[in-house]
């Protein structure tokens, strides 16, 4: 087939490519570590299908496996690059439009012009799906590909026909407006072109604008508008807020205009009286209708978002805020003294007006609220939430919550505080005194009511020394401590007889790669640089099979498997390696009587090494089993050596190399006279049904696994300790009782003591202990020191690794009244550690996708809510847990929170 549009595409068949895979690979590498060291807006980067990169990847991979694992393994060279399972059905080839919801890394990949054509000369194959990279954020700029143009809908006023737009989210008004008109036909003095979100009139467009389109708010799929002097446009309606309707206002309210049924407070008082709003809706956060203001015994805090474009999981974070009643309280009312421009970490006041305006709208209106001026910001200071591409709940909250403390910092200018020392002081002491330095930094009303405080303790495991700091908090992200790890028991066995087998039992991810289980094992047994351990199981005393790609996943590990792991030394550069494994059989009758090995009797646990490649003697592979059991040697065993009589020694024999295949058993013994060996060895096959005797002068070539059984008789068993081979324990052994108290294990209770938890740092994260003046892995305790009104807990449901993600579905039992976390709190200062539930992120589905929701509270009327973006139910507080929450939010039982609002005058209170 002949592919289109391209000077480097060619026509049936493929080109000249580079005569090996590694050659490929090497290639493609370089120009993608060159287009990385010189990024540039406007850059070009093709989009290719994930199936087909990773069948290349496994292709041009396969030397590097090949080396891992000592075997050949065969990947296809793949086909033409295949693009048509990531472009919608309908489109047309020379213009290939992506499928919706698309996630990078597991549908697609992204590659530079350079790569691109390099694969295209090599494969052919296509279509080609051109983005370009933009450059975004307002403090610290980020390169990103626009894999998702901004698709608005043009329609004509003059017959009512729409049709597609296509732009980037950076081009300006301008050019939008030139386009529409040259599509049209229509001259620019004529046209008047509108925001026609959810078809109103939201705003008429500048056509000399250069503000983005993103700027102007324009979502993904929204409508605009072309009218043309001269054609009737009465039919199409107007927004409530005219034109106006598209400007952000760049100061809050100072009116006193107020909310009926508006938000109770903590002390169960109604506030209605001190809310006030804009004495016009001056924002495009107009929702799919008008703005319709609530009359007088209407509810409020009942209006949905709307969703722009996979914006649930900011929608879902915004309800739970709305829904914070200190955080109502600020927002609606004047809040503008406190705002500062200045700070060079906060956003120049405008996401808290942003905030703050989209929060009256919410408690003023009984439709739902599109939040296009609060998305537009949010973009701006935080590109990596711009697009439309799923996100996730908390890390917005996150970004919201730290924003919106920068942008109502009361502190202009930070005074420099030099830290002092604990010098063995008393922790509430030191505790109060890092508190006030804190807040002679930071003061605002999310300090006030969402910041606590927890210990932190670090103990060098050298020297002893003990390191306590106090650090603020904003949430607690706790683990799911029974999905999160998983407990395994290996065995390791030290190639060289340095010690005995010695089982670890370690901690590693659940759904975490044998690399994670290694490093673990590597920490727990001090393993040296020049070192490396080989992961095996063993069934029926024998390898069933080895697990060395380090990306192979910990799943398929079961609990009642019997692992080991082999310590090996490194083998010398250059030369070749191959693996000798050595088996242990017991006697019922002698090997060679056995009818094709169906009598032999193994035992124990087989013994694996690396050898090099040169042929082995029979002595070479006599001295690999003595090393291996030198430790198990008795203490009052003989000093005797076994000599030839002893042992039964056999003649000379060689493998046979030409066919593979063990000589019979009939084989002739014939005593040896020289050269004894200390055991009686036998060359066996993989079934192990053949034998094949070894003298001292015998010669084997090994393979990639050479496999060699031990004779036990009376004499091994008086010299060697064979039980330190047979006990072998499983990988985690669950006794019943734990089984039974499983579900309930899996409560917050038990997430929280998880966080709490002592536990060694990790290697990257090593602590320099000021008395060792060296790097090391302490040990670190964290423990809660000072709760903040507003408790915040985040269920890492999601774990993330280089190579793998995963989403945990596990139920967590929390408590919707009555949190007491007193036990919990080192400070006993008499305050209420009692709190209660008042909202919830869901989130339901799997990763790169999914659906956020909220439940939230009224308080003034104690019913909950579901809110899933423009729809709003009540539901019973018996659905509120579920396997899908995400972020619980907890406010303190019978507690005044310390917010802007405790300094108003009594009268305004009552």
């Amino acid at each position: 087939m002949t592919i289109l549009n391209s000077d480097f595409m060619i026509e049936n068949g493929v080109c000249d490519f580079p005569t090996t895979p590694a050659e490929e690979k090497r290639i493609v590498s370089e120009l993608i570590t060159e287009s990385e060291d010189n990024l540039k807006e406007g850059n070009l980067y093709f989009v290719i299908s994930k199936r087909w990169y990773a069948s290349w990847q496994k292709y041009v991979e396969q030397s590097t496996d090949e080396c891992l694992s000592g075997e050949s393994s065969e990947a296809s060279r793949p086909g033409a690059i295949d693009n048509y399972d990531i472009i919608e059905s309908e489109s047309d080839v020379n213009d290939p439009q992506l499928c919706r919801l698309l996630v990078e890394g597991v549908d697609y990949v992204l590659v530079p012009q350079e790569v691109w054509k390099r694969l295209v000369e090599w494969y052919s194959g296509g279509p080609p799906i051109e983005r370009k990279l933009i450059c975004q954020g307002f403090y610290s700029r980020s390169y990103s590909v626009e894999v998702y143009p901004l698709c608005l809908m043009l329609t004509d006023g003059r017959d009512e026909s729409r049709t597609t737009i296509r732009l980037g989210k950076q081009t300006s008004i301008r050019e939008l407006c030139e386009k529409v008109c040259a599509m049209a036909g229509v001259a620019q003095e004529k046209a008047h072109i509108w925001d026609y979100f959810h078809k109103r009139k939201n705003g008429l467009l500048d056509p000399s604008s250069n503000k983005s389109l993103e700027e102007s708010s324009l979502q993904m799929d929204q409508d605009i508008l072309l009218e043309v002097d001269g054609s009737s446009s009465s039919q199409y309606a107007m927004s409530s807020a005219g034109n106006e309707l598209a400007l952000v206002p760049l100061e809050p309210s100072r009116s006193r205009v107020t909310i009926a049924g508006g938000p109770t407070l903590s002390n169960g008082h109604s506030t209605t009286s001190k809310f006030s709003l804009f004495p016009r809706i001056t924002s495009e956060d107009d929702g799919c209708n008008s703005l319709s203001i609530l009359g007088k015994g209407e509810k409020g805090g009942l209006a949905g978002l709307s969703n722009l474009g996979n914006t649930c999981f900011m929608n879902s974070a915004l309800q739970c805020l709305a829904h914070t009643p200190p955080i109502v309280e600020y927002f609606l009312q004047d809040y503008s003294d406190d705002i500062n421009r200045d700070n060079p970490l906060g956003m120049c006041g405008e996401l808290a007006i942003a905030f703050g305006d989209l929060l009256k709208k919410l408690w003023s209106s009984r439709n739902a609220v599109a939040p296009r001026s609060f998305k537009t910001k949010l973009a701006r200071f935080a590109p990596q939430f711009s697009g439309y591409n799923q996100h996730d709940s908390q890390e917005l909250l996150a970004f919201l919550l730290d924003g919106l403390h920068e942008d109502l910092n009361k502190v202009k200018r930070k005074p420099y505080i030099e830290l002092k020392d604990s010098d063995s002081r008393p922790d509430d002491e030191v505790a109060e005194e890092l508190w006030n330095y804190h807040k002679a930094r930071n003061d605002s009303v999310i300090v006030n009511v969402c910041q606590g405080q927890y210990k932190s303790t670090l103990v060098c495991p050298v020297c002893g020394k003990i390191s306590i700091t106090f650090d603020p908090f904003m949430y607690l992200s706790v683990p799911l401590p029974s999905t999160l790890t998983r407990s395994m028991t290996i065995t390791v066995f030290y190639c060289d007889g340095s010690r005995l087998p010695m089982p670890y039992t370690v901690t590693v991810p659940k759904h975490g790669s044998c690399r994670d289980l290694i490093t673990a094992l590597g920490t727990a047994c001090c393993l040296a640089d020049d070192e490396s351990l080989l992961l095996a199981e063993v069934y029926d005393h024998k390898i069933f099979r080895y697990f060395e790609n380090p990306l192979d996943s910990l799943s398929a590990i079961k609990d009642d498997e019997h692992i080991v792991a082999y310590r090996l030394n490194q083998m010398p550069k250059g030369s070749g390696k191959a693996k000798l494994e050595i088996l242990h059989g017991g006697l019922e009758r002698d090997v060679l009587e056995s009818v094709r090995g169906r009598d032999v009797k193994h035992f124990g646990t087989p013994l694996v090494t690396y050898v090099n490649t040169d042929p082995l003697s029979g002595t070479d592979i006599d001295a690999v089993i003595s090393g291996f059991l030198s430790p198990l040697h008795r203490v009052h065993a003989s000093s005797k050596i076994h000599n030839g009589s002893d042992n039964g020694h056999l003649a000379d024999a060689t493998a046979d190399e030409t066919s593979g295949s063990l000589s019979s058993p009939d084989t002739e013994i014939d005593d040896a006279s020289d050269g004894q060996l200390s055991f009686r060895i036998f060359l066996t096959d993989e079934r192990g049904l053949n034998f094949k005797p070894l003298q001292s002068e015998s010669s084997v070539s090994p393979g990639t696994i050479t496999r060699v059984l031990v004779e036990w008789n009376e004499g091994e068993h008086e010299t060697y300790d064979s039980s330190y081979l047979s006990d072998l324990p499983e990988v985690h052994k669950t006794s019943f009782s734990a089984k039974k108290t499983r579900q309930e294990a899996i409560s917050l209770f038990s997430c929280l003591e998880a966080f709490l938890a002592e536990e060694p740092l990790g290697p990257d994260d090593m602590w320099f202990c000021p008395s060792c003046k060296e790097h090391r892995q302490a040990n670190k305790k964290l423990d809660l020191w000072k709760l903040p009104d507003i408790l915040v807990f985040h269920l890492k449901r999601f774990t993330y690794s280089r190579y793998l993600k995963n989403k945990i579905d596990t139920f967590v039992n929390f408590p919707i009244q009555d949190l007491d976390l007193s036990k919990y709190v080192k400070n006993k200062n008499g305050q209420s550690y009692l709190y209660e539930l008042y909202a919830v992120s869901n989130h339901y589905g799997g990763l790169g996708g999914g659906h956020y929701t909220a439940y939230a509270k009224l308080i003034d009327d104690n019913k909950w809510y579901h809110f899933d973006d423009s729809h709003v139910s009540s539901v019973n507080e018996s659905e509120i847990k579920n396997s899908a929450a995400y972020v619980l939010f907890y406010r303190r039982v019978g507690s005044e929170t310390e917010t802007q609002t405790a300094e108003m005058p009594r009268s305004d209170m009552d």
